[in-house]
């Protein structure tokens, strides 16, 4: 091997024949390269230059005879020029020396932007001598460090070794020394803002996603849904097993992502898994995870869903739908917290809240066999029943409203939903629930160029060819049932049939009209008297006493 001897530009060395005329030289260099090598190891370790710090000066005094480094950076609040650290034989001194940028040596390497060498400090007045640690006899060089830009932020300063050897290959040292902090500086800084940006995001969308499954957006206001947000406030603080169950489309997944942003565990994962869309061999490896090798196409170790949700929540729908040979193995992981990944023999355990839903009646499925009983009861800790959309018909003009402002924000437009289609929704029987209550509002929103969703729209989404409540699919009742008496009267005078009246106004109207009489305002109104009596109350109508 041969390389060019750095002393000169026309000799060419063979170091391994021994043939070097400067062997002084020529160790110097190859020192110098090795501390370089070893600097930038030792920044590249951590982001933090307070962590590598230490280990960087102590190299440097120790093997690279630059003797009691010391690193200072600007403090942007203060405006000081602080010391971060400095390497020293005793700990004599304080970190909480600063100096003013032109202040001394220090602050002036850092005014004048450029590299000083003092090659006798003694010598040298501006030079304050705070931390009396430098020998007065030996030479003094301070490079400024800097981020890419012409201000720099800090400075770099040590004493060489030698008093008259090598003093500008000392100094050139210092200043690729210098650059390398700056570069790791540099580095950390754009590394930590870009942390601090994706905490900013974590936390937003936690935030959002927190506001988004609250208890205020679920809606509802009868007795059914009251009772069951005040078993989801009472069992969201636990680690209770939860059995959610209700009739498919009335928003048991809605409950269960309510029950785990308000709980503890909130921050932790939560994972979902219809249990209904996989077959007994893919649901074991989906939720148990599988080791390499484990059957064909397992060309990875992979991770379960209980895995993946340790120390958070696992949302198990359709719970009901598992094969009896697939419930014996679930049930030990609801119990012990323990299973073994598919195709290995070591046991995993977690920690992790079971929310399960189901649609069936498991209590039938209990007595028929197809489910286990045992597992029945390992889930069935808190049950929380799900009213469907037909015991909760006074909820429909809250849902409906709320659902059109959903579907307006996905369509960048805003929706009107009137009196008259709220009327003719709450005739219907809604065998799908709030499901199909929002796909008949969102085709009702489709069929509606200007927005408004009046009585006309919803009947032309195909409303009318589902069974209504109590009359005939065809032909359609009419929106209000006007007694004969006021029809003969001019249409202007019955105040309750103008669309253009808000429904407070509209059901005054219709009080007025029927004397205060709730039975007959609800009759006008084509109401219930529970119906009409839930609007009183929820408007804020005071009833006259006749």
């Amino acid at each position: 091997m041969s390389i060019q001897c750095p002393t000169t530009s026309d000799e060419v060395i063979k170091h391994d024949e021994g043939l070097c005329p400067k062997p002084v030289f020529c160790s110097f260099y190859r020192r110098e390269l090795e501390t370089l090598y070893k600097v930038s190891q030792l920044l590249g370790r951590s982001l933090d230059l307070h962590d590598t710090a230490r280990e960087v000066l102590r190299l440097l005094h120790e093997e690279g005879r630059l003797l009691y480094g010391m690193i200072c950076l600007l403090d942007n609040d203060s405006g000081l020029l602080r010391i971060i650290d400095i390497h020293q034989d005793e700990a004599t001194f304080t970190k909480n020396v600063s100096y003013m940028p032109g202040e001394g040596i220090v602050g002036a390497i850092l005014s004048e932007k450029k590299l000083i060498v003092v090659p006798r400090i003694a010598e040298e007045p501006r030079f304050l001598d705070r931390l009396g640690v430098y020998d007065p006899n030996r030479p003094f060089i301070g490079a400024p460090i800097f981020l890419g830009s012409n201000e720099p932020v800090g400075v770099f300063a040590a004493q060489p070794f030698f008093a008259d050897k090598f003093l500008e290959d000392n100094a050139k040292l210092m200043q690729m020394i210098a650059s390398l902090i700056g570069q790791a500086i540099l580095l950390s800084k754009a590394v930590q803002e870009e942390q601090d940006k994706l905490r900013e995001e974590r936390d937003s969308l936690r935030r959002r996603v927190k506001r988004q499954h609250g208890f205020e957006n679920i809606i509802g206001e009868t007795d059914a849904m009251r009772l069951v947000f005040d078993q989801v406030r009472m069992v969201a603080k636990w680690n209770t097993t939860v059995l959610i169950r209700g009739e498919s489309g009335t928003g048991k997944e809605l409950i269960a992502n309510a029950i785990h942003y308000n709980s503890p565990r909130a921050t932790a994962p939560y994972l979902k898994l219809n249990c209904a869309a996989l077959p007994d061999n893919l649901l074991e490896s989906e939720l148990f995870g599988h080791e390499k090798g484990a059957f064909t196409g397992a060309v990875s170790l992979r991770k379960g869903r209980f895995e993946q949700a340790d120390g958070g929540t696992l949302f198990l729908d359709e719970i009901g739908e598992i094969t009896p040979a697939f419930q014996s193995k679930l049930l030990r992981v609801l119990q012990e917290g323990e299973f073994e990944r598919v195709g290995g023999n070591k046991t995993h355990k977690v920690d992790v809240r079971i929310i399960a839903a189901t649609n069936k009646d498991l209590e039938a499925a209990v007595e028929e066999g197809t489910f286990r009983e045992d597992l029945y009861y390992r889930l069935n800790v808190m049950a929380i029943n799900m009213p469907s959309l037909r015991e909760r018909m006074d909820d429909i003009p809250e849902l409906g409203r709320f659902l059109i402002g959903k579907i307006g924000q996905q369509q960048g437009r805003t929706l009107i939903l009137k009196d008259s289609a709220v009327r003719l929704l709450m005739r219907h029987s809604w065998p799908g629930n709030v499901r199909e209550l929002e796909n008949c509002l969102e085709r009702a929103s489709v069929m509606s160029p200007d927005g408004v969703i009046d009585r006309d729209v919803v009947s032309l989404s195909g409303l009318p060819e589902k069974t209504l409540v109590g009359v005939p699919a065809q032909p359609l009742p009419p929106i209000l049932k006007i007694p004969q008496a006021a029809a003969e009267e001019p249409a202007e005078d019955n105040a309750w049939q103008d669309e253009t009246l808000d429904e407070r106004e509209r059901v005054i109207a219709a009080l007025e009209e029927a004397g205060w009489v709730q039975a007959k305002a609800a009759r006008l109104l084509d109401m219930t008297p529970r119906q009409i009596a839930y609007r009183i109350k929820i408007l804020g109508i005071s009833v006259r006493r006749i």
